[in-house]
């Protein structure tokens, strides 16, 4: 039999002590979780709100897509007893769950609470000291879309994404680039001198119709085209970015990474576009960085609530390959008002274009219980 090494012999009191004890508790462990489904009470949007409680008593928060009582109930058994300081980990750990990009901004809240500096200070301090942000316009009609504009500009937005006219059917060609031109023109001349625009296709246009807008808006100056297509076929989506040079923006509803890699391999992709709710800020962050090795800028997609908007900021103000920020702003007065309403505070005020970066710690937001009560559904 081998003799064991003295040195083993040393030591093994000391590990039998410490096999013998309990590990001790994490630093900001999470000891609780919260969960709402928050509406709109004119438009009906809605997303997921998730809060989390460390054994220190600090609370953060964040937003996803919707969320049921069964994935939140299966977010509580991942998630309890965890570090908030495993941020990224917790993130990879939930890949697929649909609250990973709400937990993934609280734990950042938390950390940049007991940090106390803001999350965009977290992450590596901030690249701008304001961030350009833009607005989409709705309306069923033209008219319905120039009130929404005057309302917006009147906010302090001077950017806005102009949805194209519905094609009357497939492949409409000249009809609908008609009708496309007649509704920018009204709404340039409305939106007045130096604003920008940027025409959203919201993925429903074939790639036939798609690229012949893209054709005649060459030398309109739109910022972007904004999901022109599908973009499940990044071949298709080339041949439309060689054929022109109207920059083509992506991102809706991708997933996973590696679909962001692909269309810059096709050098199909002029703007990525992933979306806050789904990747959450790591993942957005480390999309940036794919796209930054390819000189491609990012603008993160963001359609749900105000701690959302909280969020994209910090992240705006962390990325060094960051073009412009999206800024929901509903047409009702209603929706706006509930929307500062759950912030207790209007963390989405826009000046002159431009959205101010929030010194607070963490994501700087304080949740109204009341407003919570009021526009949000508890799921747990």
């Amino acid at each position: 039999m081998p003799a064991i090494p003295l040195r083993r012999l040393r030591l093994q009191p000391l590990m039998a002590q410490a096999a013998a004890s309990p590990p001790p508790s994490p630093s900001l462990a999470i000891t609780a979780i919260g969960a709402w489904n928050i509406r709109q009470p004119v438009s009906g949007r809605s997303w997921g709100l998730v809060r989390l409680t460390t054994s220190e008593g600090l609370e953060g928060w964040g937003e996803s897509k919707p969320l049921s009582r069964e994935t939140t109930a299966t977010l509580l058994d991942a998630l309890k007893g965890t570090s908030a300081h495993g941020y990224e980990a917790l993130r990879v750990k939930l890949e697929g769950h649909p609250a990973r990009a709400a937990v993934n901004a609280a734990a950042l809240d938390i950390l940049g609470k007991a940090a106390r500096v803001p999350v965009y200070q977290f992450l590596g301090g901030p690249t701008r000291n304001k961030v350009r942000v833009y607005t989409s316009l709705h309306g069923a009609s033209d008219d319905a879309i120039l009130d929404h504009l005057r309302d917006a500009r009147s906010a302090g937005h001077r950017a806005f994404a102009v949805p194209v006219p519905a094609p009357p059917f497939r492949n409409s060609g000249k009809a609908l680039v008609l009708a496309a031109r007649k509704r920018m023109d009204r709404v340039r001349q409305a939106a007045g001198d130096g604003a920008d625009l940027i025409l959203n296709g919201s993925g429903h246009l074939t790639p036939g119709d798609a690229a012949i807008l893209a054709d005649a808006f060459e030398r309109y100056g739109v910022l972007f085209f904004d999901e022109p297509c599908s973009n499940t076929s990044p071949a298709v989506l080339r041949k439309i970015s060689v054929e022109n040079v109207t920059p083509l923006a992506f991102g809706a509803g991708a997933a996973a990474a590696s679909h962001f890699q692909d269309l810059l391999r096709e050098d199909a992709v002029d703007l990525c576009r992933p979306e806050l709710a789904i990747h959450g800020i790591g993942g957005v962050r480390k999309i940036a960085v794919i796209a930054e090795v390819n000189y491609v800028a990012v603008a993160p997609r963001n359609n749900e609530g105000p701690i959302g908007t909280a969020a994209c900021l910090h992240l705006a103000a962390s990325l060094p390959n960051f073009f412009i920020q999206h800024i929901p702003f509903p047409g009702a007065r209603e929706d706006r008002e509930m929307r500062a309403a759950i912030t207790g505070g209007n963390v989405e005020a826009v000046r002159d274009g431009y959205a101010p970066l929030n010194t607070q710690p963490g994501l700087g937001v304080n949740i109204d219980r009341d407003a919570l009560r009021k526009y949000g559904e508890a799921l747990a």
